[in-house]
């Protein structure tokens, strides 16, 4: 897995970056294919905005999120992104043919 964190207008402080990291771990869990991540966390005045591409292989995810703290951007933005990886796990597992049932 490739994490890349960069910041717009803000400076992304090591806390900043291990806080991202530890939450991604969270959503890797759910998925083993996992080619790429890309965070942006940007400052636009008063709102914290955090960005995240997914790179998994056969679907891209993008998923943003806007609070008035970062902390709170980010944590929001990994609830979305949670549900989003576990929507489109359950996609592939329904594309699997059944199960041939043993019969004796």
């Amino acid at each position: 897995m490739n994490l890349k964190v960069t910041g717009l207008h803000l400076e992304v402080t090591p806390a900043l970056r291990e806080y991202v990291e530890t939450k991604m771990e969270r959503v890797t869990r759910h998925v083993d294919h996992v080619i790429d991540i890309s965070v942006t966390l940007s400052v636009d005045k008063l709102v914290q905005k955090a960005e995240v591409n997914v790179h998994l292989s056969g679907k891209d995810i993008h998923v943003e999120a806007t609070e008035s703290d970062m902390y709170a951007a980010i944590d929001l933005l990994i609830d979305k992104l949670d549900r989003q990886v576990l929507k489109h796990k359950e996609k592939q597992s329904e594309h699997r043919a059944p199960a041939p049932e043993a019969s004796l």
